[in-house]
């Protein structure tokens, strides 16, 4: 298969806490669990969260890696931009935060007129946007 807009697409990053990211990611926003497996003690071995909707063509891919931890390292620009076409609801942003999300500015004033941003428990920046988004 060629490489083009059927493609499904991959989101990994590192992850501190699992448990933590899977609060905000899944119970918070409401991604489904799409896959999960434990790692073991050896080394390069892996515990690994994906976590998606179903009918999305991309999933978030979580790892932690007990005996040799990668640190995540976002920057106020590594951004997860989800379009919703309608104003963001105030319940979602709040269930963000009950589940270890932080409501942050964006040092884009473009983020702050038109959305929400909303930091995960790694750091990792979610901007609920209210404007609506195609590439066709």
């Amino acid at each position: 298969m060629p490489v083009n807009g059927q493609s499904h697409i991959r989101i990994a990053r590192p992850s501190r806490d699992l448990a933590a990211a899977e609060r905000f990611w899944v119970t918070g926003l409401g991604l489904d669990v799409v896959w999960r497996s434990a790692g073991g003690d050896a080394p390069g071995e892996h515990d690994l969260l994906m976590a998606g909707w179903p009918d999305a063509s991309w999933h978030l891919e979580l790892v932690h890696e007990a005996d040799k931890p990668v640190r995540p390292r976002p920057t106020d620009e590594d951004l997860l931009v989800i379009y919703l076409d309608e104003p963001v609801p105030d319940d979602l942003v709040a269930r963000l935060e009950a589940h270890g999300g932080t409501r942050v500015l964006s040092p884009n004033p473009y983020w702050n007129e038109w959305g929400a941003t909303v930091e995960d428990p790694d750091g990792y920046r979610l901007v609920l946007c209210t404007r609506a988004w195609s590439n066709s």
